[in-house]
Formats: C-alpha cells, sequence, structure tokens
C-alpha cells in the first residue's frame, strides 16, 4: 500500500513539473504567422537609449559566425549596431554612409566581411567585420548605361561562392551588375523594361542553393514577385507574390523569408508583414498579414492583417530560427524579434 502511494505521489510531482514547464514555455503574448511557422513578437528587443544609440531608418540585418545580429541604420552616428541575440549593444561602428541600405555577410576562407550598398554615396563598400574599408565600387561608367553616378542607386548585394559580387540597382535604372572579387565589372542584365526579363525596383538579391544548382533570385518589388535568373543572367523562373511588395529575398535551411514594405501595393502606407515561403516557393506563413490561400494552385492575393509592422524592410533568421524585423519610415524604431513557437 506504501508502495502503492508513494508511485501515486511521484506520478503527481512529475505530471506538475511538466504541466508547470509547458505553461512557462508557452509565450506570454499573442503568436502571429500560420503553418508552424509561428512567432511570438518582443516589440523592445533592441532598443537603446536614443541619445547615444541612435537609429534612422533600420535597412538590414544578418548574423555572423560568432552569432551576433549586425544591423545597418543610415544614422551615421552609428550606421552599425552590432548586438547579441538577448539584445545588449555589443560594438557599433560606421559614420560615412548616410545612404546605408544593403548589408550583405560573405566568408572568404574563414574570414568574414560586410558588403554596404549607399544609396547616397552611389557606392558599394566591402569592409571588415568592425568597419575598415578593402574595397569600393563606384558607378559602372564604363557599361555606358549610366550618364552620370547619380544614376547608380544600389540597394543590395550578393556573392557567389567563387567571391563573384552581384548588385542589384534597385533604386536605379534597375540592372544587375556582375563582378569579380576584385571589383572589375564582368555582364550586366535586367534594367527597367516592361518584359519579364526586366525589372522594376530591384531592391533585393540573393544566391539561392536549395536546389543544388546556384541560382539568383532577384526582387520585383512593384510587379509583387521574385525573379529567378541563372548566374550568367537568363530569366529562370517567377515565383509570384501578390498583394505583396517584397523587399530582399532571405534564405535559411529550405525557407525563403521576406519582409513586405507594403500591401497590396506600393501606395498604401504602414501596411507591411513578414511572409515565409517553403522550399517549393510556396507561401506557408504571414506573419502579421492574411493567412496563405491557394486556389486552383495560384496564390491569391495578400495583405496586412494585423497592425505589427509599419514598414518593415528586412528579416534576419538566427541559428535558433527566430527573426529578427527591420523597418524603413517607422518612427526610428528599433528593430523586433519574433521567437519561433
Amino acid at each position: 500500500m506504501e508502495r502503492r502511494k508513494f508511485i501515486q505521489a511521484s506520478t503527481l510531482v512529475a505530471a506538475s513539473f511538466y504541466i508547470s514547464r509547458d505553461l512557462f514555455a508557452r509565450p506570454k503574448g499573442p503568436v502571429y504567422g500560420h503553418q508552424g511557422m509561428r512567432y511570438s513578437l518582443d516589440t523592445r528587443w533592441g532598443t537603446l537609449d536614443s541619445n547615444r544609440h541612435p537609429v534612422k531608418d533600420c535597412h538590414e540585418m544578418v548574423q555572423d559566425s560568432k552569432g551576433r545580429i549586425i544591423l545597418l541604420t543610415n544614422e551615421t552616428k552609428n550606421n552599425v549596431l552590432i548586438y547579441n541575440k538577448s539584445g545588449k549593444l555589443l560594438s557599433y561602428w560606421g559614420h560615412e554612409f548616410p545612404g546605408a541600405h544593403g548589408l550583405t555577410l560573405t566568408n572568404e576562407n574563414g574570414t568574414e566581411y560586410l558588403f554596404i550598398t549607399d544609396t547616397d554615396r552611389h557606392q558599394v563598400f566591402k569592409t571588415t567585420m568592425d568597419g575598415k574599408i578593402v574595397l569600393t565600387i563606384d558607378y559602372p561608367a564604363v557599361t555606358g548605361l549610366y550618364k552620370k553616378k547619380e544614376e547608380f542607386v544600389p540597394t543590395e548585394t550578393t556573392v557567389a561562392d567563387n567571391g563573384d559580387i552581384y548588385i542589384a540597382d534597385g533604386y536605379g535604372a534597375q540592372y544587375i551588375l556582375h563582378y569579380d572579387r576584385n571589383g572589375k565589372l564582368l555582364h550586366t542584365f535586367g534594367g527597367r523594361g516592361e518584359g519579364d526579363a526586366h525589372l522594376d525596383n530591384a531592391h533585393g538579391i540573393c544566391v539561392d542553393r536549395r536546389q543544388g544548382t546556384p541560382s539568383l533570385l532577384v526582387t520585383d518589388r512593384t510587379r509583387n514577385c521574385f525573379k529567378r535568373f541563372s548566374m550568367d543572367g537568363k530569366l529562370q523562373e517567377i515565383i509570384s507574390l501578390p498583394g505583396a511588395c517584397v523587399c530582399r529575398p532571405v534564405i535559411k535551411g529550405d525557407h525563403l523569408y521576406a519582409a513586405v514594405l507594403r500591401s497590396p501595393d506600393m501606395g498604401v502606407s504602414g501596411s507591411g508583414f513578414v511572409t515565409i515561403l517553403d522550399r517549393d516557393n510556396k507561401v506557408i506563413s504571414n506573419i502579421g498579414g492574411t493567412a496563405p490561400m491557394y486556389t486552383n494552385g495560384q496564390l491569391q492575393p495578400m495583405k496586412q492583417a494585423e497592425k505589427i509592422f509599419v514598414h518593415p524592410h528586412d528579416v534576419c533568421v538566427d541559428d535558433d530560427e527566430n527573426l529578427y524585423v527591420a523597418q524603413w519610415a517607422a518612427g526610428k524604431v528599433y528593430p523586433y524579434k519574433l521567437r519561433r513557437v
């Protein structure tokens, strides 16, 4: 009898422990998203003393090999803010990038570098992780496509496995410019125009390795899509995202993430959300947006459903699959963190 009571008591204690643990693990606030890609929101994660470490527009974020979260802002008091995953500021640097916009991390034989596009200076810079400029790419006069530097307004870069650099001129003439690792121009494609191979607001670019053979995903923001090109610039696929004015494509594992600046078109202010696509480029979750719906295989128009974000501009995915969202023209807010649940 005593043994039976002991077992019953032990079972109750164990059950209480697991119930308490599960309750403790549950997010305290609302959960956002769909189909297993759901998140709790922390709007205070990246907040700092704005007198000491101000931000203007929080444009893009990456995570380095040390697990640090790196933010690029066009505030020249501190263009780069470096956090740990808990939101503690670790370091900061940069005063020379008034148009700081695109931030790309690359690894060269174990050494990491950053690429920064500056829309005011009309240049692209490669820097060390502490801010030393090691390469500058000026406007591509040699192409004959630009009459003056002001026509070149680069918004994003990506780096191929062999070190080649691709620059998206997303606020300029809409070309994708292909350089070697030393900054020598090799090729251009895209450009403004009405055909599918042309671009309008080529805001972002990344190398997609999910299917084995690397390709380029390029934003065509005003046309609500990503376009896939071969590494030599041949159009291969259009990923239609009706209603979503997407920023740059971000790939982590099998998933494709993107900040949606505005919805259902660029004319509606304060209407952003975050979208997530699976390996087959099917939308599976929208954070702050309407649930993705497909009719006869066609994605139906999406739009903001919950006022979580104003103008999300980038998504960073950390090694725990949490998200960090930087925003443009959103009242100088610091990045938000979304914890995967």
